[in-house]
């Protein structure tokens, strides 16, 4: 005579007619397909939250990434290359120093993004060692210092991706205004 097994479901004793057998009876079995179909439809749902959570993120921190860029191109559209120093008429970027993927935590600290030229950031990953000279000179080496040091990592919340993005529009146009204000009012002194 077989061993008695105990139902997965009721925790009652019965006499299994496999080795495969988990519970004692059709209702029992019923109620574990029914449990295990709502476990994988709640899992399904939470995935589904999630990507959608994850790509409504991902929107964000591109248009966060997009206002910051802008900030600091007209904050530095005077300024030569970071790296190599000159001027051209090509395309400019925000150049990080030190890179999202390694400091994500820096991603948006203007010490850490400058303009920099589109050769020099793509073509020489960033020319790091002029970069670093260059901006040691426009910072500081107490500011260089805390750039390079410690700094706790961040996940960036949509919402703080929203205050980040406000935050850099703002500055931006007060940048642009000034600018403005300024050639208007040169043009009433000259």
């Amino acid at each position: 005579m077989a061993k008695q097994k105990k139902c997965s479901q009721c925790g009652k004793g019965f006499q299994a007619s496999n080795s495969m057998q988990k519970v004692c009876s059709l209702d029992c079995a019923l109620k574990v397909g029914r449990k295990k179909a709502a476990q994988e439809k709640q899992k399904a749902h939470r995935a589904a939250k999630r990507k959608l959570l994850d790509e409504d993120r991902g929107h964000w921190l591109k248009a966060a990434q997009n206002a910051f860029n802008q900030f600091v191109r007209e904050r530095d559209k005077l300024e030569p290359c970071i790296s190599c120093g000159r001027f051209h008429d090509g395309q400019y970027h925000a150049g990080h120093y030190r890179t999202v993927g390694a400091h994500p935590e820096l991603r948006f600290h203007p010490f850490n993004n400058n303009k920099q030229c589109a050769p020099c950031n793509n073509h020489k990953s960033g020319d790091i060692v002029n970069y670093r000279i260059n901006l040691k000179d426009k910072i500081g080496e107490a500011n260089l210092e805390w750039l390079e040091g410690y700094h706790e990592p961040c996940k960036w919340t949509i919402e703080d991706l929203k205050e980040i993005k406000a935050y850099y529009m703002e500055q931006l146009k007060i940048l642009k205004s000034k600018d403005n204000f300024e050639r208007w009012t040169e043009g009433l002194n000259g």
